[in-house]
């Protein structure tokens, strides 16, 4: 089964044997940031640091000045963490050690944006803002992140990318020192703390047919049992016991057609520009309703579009049934596995993972994270691998 690592550049740079080390592992392909969200990072065996910590959102090559001439909304350089064209420089070392490179491309996902335009934010039932989500139903920001896909995704030598957080983030972030645990608020409350009131969702509730005042007031209603400390059971039934069928049906499809046309967008925008047999995947939830870095997607609808999905499995293969449903032969399913074990990762279970994502259909893997593993998860991952052939 074919398996790719994800990795950083400054895993690679400056570190003469760290492209040998990831190949070595029995991987084929290495995915690659290129352009990615704020950050700190350990490196356990660079040999010049220790720690990497990138405070803002930024591309991690030189960006086309001219595509992004006169623009607000434009990518950021990275600072000393990347400098230069750190990605290409990471890549020509992978590509050298006889790995397959792809881009590692995070979009709806900009803290620093969000502080800079704060009227590009998600905006809460409460009226508060979270600046690490860019609200996707806006113009301005959706033609942002199509132009930076385009530019991050189709980067010199590399035959294909992995689009993260295409789709609505909402609540749910380690932001800073993350202090938001203290009431469980379970999917349905997650879902209506991530539901935007912003300018331009405020326009497509309107065009629903509903007042977006009522509708808000009807929302902190909702969860006000929440507050108390009765998390709700279940998923979207829950949402619909919550606010009502009605409210919550209109919701979700202001929601759904915003996600579905962005992705739609995005992707054929990548395609236009890329050369014949570039892959292009996204990192999704099967469940449309969900926010986050595995954007919430329609299975049926988004392999129509894209040539496959990165699915976590990290709590078993369950999420890929409903992609594997709409599968056909050239689908790609790669079932990702966290393998840092500080991190909640099984790397001494990852032959048996792997062959469970299988029999529901994974057709590759995805490793998270070959820079940020200790020299015994990594271990563990070769001899699964070996294993699995």
């Amino acid at each position: 089964m074919r398996a790719s690592a994800f990795v950083y550049p400054w895993d690679v740079n400056g570190d003469p044997d760290a492209a040998e080390r990831i190949a070595g592992l029995g991987v084929r392909q290495a995915t690659l940031a290129s352009a990615y969200h704020s950050t700190r990072a350990l490196t356990p065996r660079h040999p010049r640091h220790r720690i990497v910590t990138a405070p803002h959102a930024a591309v991690l090559y030189p960006m086309d000045a001219g595509r992004w001439q006169g623009r607000g909304l434009r990518p950021y350089a990275a600072g000393d963490w990347a400098p230069g064209d750190a990605y290409g420089q990471a890549a020509g070392a992978l590509a050298e050690a006889g790995l397959d490179v792809h881009t590692w491309v995070v979009l709806a996902h900009n803290s620093r944006m969000g502080e800079e335009f704060p009227a590009t934010s998600v905006v809460n039932a409460y009226g508060d803002r979270y600046p690490w989500a860019p609200c996707v139903a806006q113009p301005g920001t959706r033609a942002y992140l199509t132009d930076l896909a385009v530019e991050a995704a189709l980067r010199p030598g590399a035959a294909g990318t992995e689009l993260e957080s295409l789709g609505w983030y909402g609540l749910p972030h380690l932001h800073a020192h993350d202090k938001t645990a203290g009431v469980a608020l379970g999917d349905a409350g997650t879902y209506l703390m991530s539901l935007c009131f912003c300018p331009s969702c405020r326009d497509g509730y309107t065009q629903l047919g509903l007042v977006p005042d009522q509708l808000a007031g009807a929302v902190r209603r909702a969860l006000e049992p929440v507050w108390r400390g009765e998390t709700p059971a279940g998923g979207w039934e829950a949402v619909e016991e919550l606010l009502g069928g009605e409210l919550a049906t209109a919701t979700r499809a202001w929601r759904d057609s915003v996600a579905r046309s962005l992705q739609t967008d995005v992707v054929g925008a990548v395609r236009a520009a890329a050369p014949e047999g570039f892959r292009i995947l996204l990192h999704a939830d099967p469940d449309s309703s969900h926010v986050g870095a595995n954007a919430g997607v329609d299975p049926g609808h988004i392999l129509t579009v894209a040539d496959g999905v990165v699915v976590p499995c990290g709590a078993g293969p369950g999420l890929l049934t409903p992609f594997a449903g709409h599968a056909t032969g050239r689908t790609v399913l790669a079932a990702n596995f966290p393998v840092v074990r500080g991190m909640g990762g099984s790397p001494a279970t990852l032959f048996e993972d792997a062959t469970r994502a299988a029999g529901a259909g994974a057709t590759e893997l995805r490793l998270y994270h070959a820079g940020l593993a200790s020299d015994e998860d990594l271990s563990l991952v070769a001899d699964a691998l070996a294993r699995l052939g």
